[in-house]
């Protein structure tokens, strides 16, 4: 088939590499946003999918609206039979999803009707799932709720982050939509509505959201801390300034420790919570690069009684 793919970043590129490798279709263009500030210096810098396929030779759609005229035009004259899809960032208007033949299909990381929406993988993460996995599905306009053509499901371990487990997501995923390609040119692969039970939302996770509380239990420390990480970020305050957690690990066994209560050891920082303490492994202070806990702890002269959030 004919495709032009749309995606922008990094966590796409692995999907437009099995496209271009799978010898059964042409990507005869990539439609990705346009070229953004990045860096020091804020300057243009296009998109690892602009990238990559740039590297390929092969044409590349910034429209600043999807439903730009120009873009409709020239998407019009490639006539694509399908656009594959996976992190776009924009809306697609009916108007380009009428386009190609045989629809829009994106490769969503969650097991639809799950996580529907911007973040599944966080929200995966901070809801404390076992299980997660990806999806391509037939796009409608309604938001991730059209039919499903296939899924591969992938274990959340017990250290996972967020980035983690999107890295093996991406991959995993590209092998997915590469053969729901396949089988939607052979006609074996029809789409199949999602269940009307199950659904969830995964809406944008703000940098509010990523605020650390210690007066919830541990475990949901722990799970926000990973969820958030890289990005945007889980934080809390040392005095009055903010502090990025990287990595915690729950201590089941610690139990003396106030919320937000901090006890130094030797190698060890411990913060307390609702239920018993975590120990603090990575951290970010403000204006800084990221440190081993210990050395940030030895640096600040935590004195007792001393607590995060405070």
């Amino acid at each position: 088939m004919k495709l032009v793919f749309a995606g922008t970043p990094e966590v796409a590129v692995p999907a437009l590499d099995a496209l271009l490798a799978s010898g059964r279709h042409e990507v005869a263009a990539v439609l990705t946003r346009p070229d953004a500030p990045a860096g020091r210096g804020r300057r243009l810098v296009a998109s690892p999918v602009a990238q990559r396929a740039e590297e390929a030779g092969i044409e590349v759609l910034k429209p600043a609206r999807p439903r730009d005229e120009e873009f409709l035009a020239r998407l019009r004259e490639i006539a694509p039979d399908c656009c594959p899809v996976v992190a776009y960032g924009a809306l697609l208007p009916k108007v380009a999803l009428d386009i190609p033949a045989r629809g829009w299909v994106n490769l969503h990381f969650s097991l639809l009707p799950a996580w529907r929406g911007a973040a599944p993988v966080q929200h995966s993460l901070m809801s404390g799932d076992e299980v997660t996995g990806a999806s391509t599905f037939l796009i409608e306009e309604g938001l991730d709720s059209g039919p499903v053509y296939g899924v591969v499901t992938e274990d959340i371990r017990p250290t996972d982050t967020s980035g983690d487990l999107l890295t093996r997501l991406a991959f995993a995923g590209a092998g997915l939509l590469a053969a729901t390609m396949d089988g939607i040119e052979d006609g074996a692969l029809h789409a199949v509505p999602q269940p009307v039970e199950g659904i969830t939302l995964a809406p944008k996770i703000q940098v509010e959201d990523a605020h650390v509380d210690f007066a919830v239990p541990a475990m949901r420390v722990d799970r926000v801390v990973r969820g958030c990480t890289p990005a945007p970020g889980a934080w809390t305050v040392f005095r009055g300034e903010r502090l990025k957690l990287i990595q915690v690990a729950p201590l089941p066994d610690r139990t003396d420790l106030a919320p937000g209560e901090l006890s130094v050891g030797k190698n060890n920082v411990y913060a307390g919570t609702g239920s018993h303490a975590v120990e603090l492994l990575w951290v970010q202070p403000q204006g800084k690069k990221p440190m081993k806990a210990a050395d940030w702890a030895r640096g600040v002269r935590i004195a007792a009684g001393e607590r995060l959030g405070a």
